[in-house]
């Protein structure tokens, strides 16, 4: 059962990623070792989630010896609505959203899914109305958090 409104952990790990290499700045390389031990989660579940972020040209990817990542465009560009919307696997609040799985045999004639549908709709609108610049603003104390020097 999907919690209502929940983002998956692989949004959460991509906005974690970003926020880390937009604190970080583009002056120094980041590792996916170095913000997995940063944020004490495992490298293995960065390792998709930073190759999905270079494909959507979000972050730069260097490899080889002295190699590691940074973002590829301003934070201002970043939009968190897009972001989630890229990133989660589906919006299926209710059995009903999804119309090839859907056995649920009130669909036809159930109001709540109008109602659910916008919920849904309202909740991403606020999202885009962000980017990732909006949520840097306290650089120097999220600096601190994430023992970035």
């Amino acid at each position: 059962m999907v919690n209502v409104m929940r983002l998956t952990l692989y949004t959460d790990y991509s906005l974690r990623v970003l926020f880390y290499l937009g604190v970080k700045g583009n002056a120094k390389l980041s590792t996916i070792q170095e913000i997995a031990d940063n944020y004490n989660i495992s490298k293995n579940h960065l390792m998709k989630v930073t190759y999905d972020l270079g494909q959507l040209g979000l972050i730069e990817t260097i490899r080889g010896r002295g190699g590691g990542i940074r973002l590829n465009v301003d934070p201002e560009d970043i939009n968190i609505g897009k972001l989630v919307r890229h990133t989660e696997e589906d919006f299926h609040l209710v059995e009903c959203f999804d119309r090839e799985n859907n056995k649920c045999i009130i669909s036809p004639s159930c109001q709540l899914k109008h109602a659910l549908h916008e919920a849904l709709q309202a909740y991403l609108k606020v999202l885009d109305q962000y980017t990732l610049a909006d949520f840097l603003k306290s650089k120097d104390e999220l600096s601190k958090l994430l023992g970035i020097e």
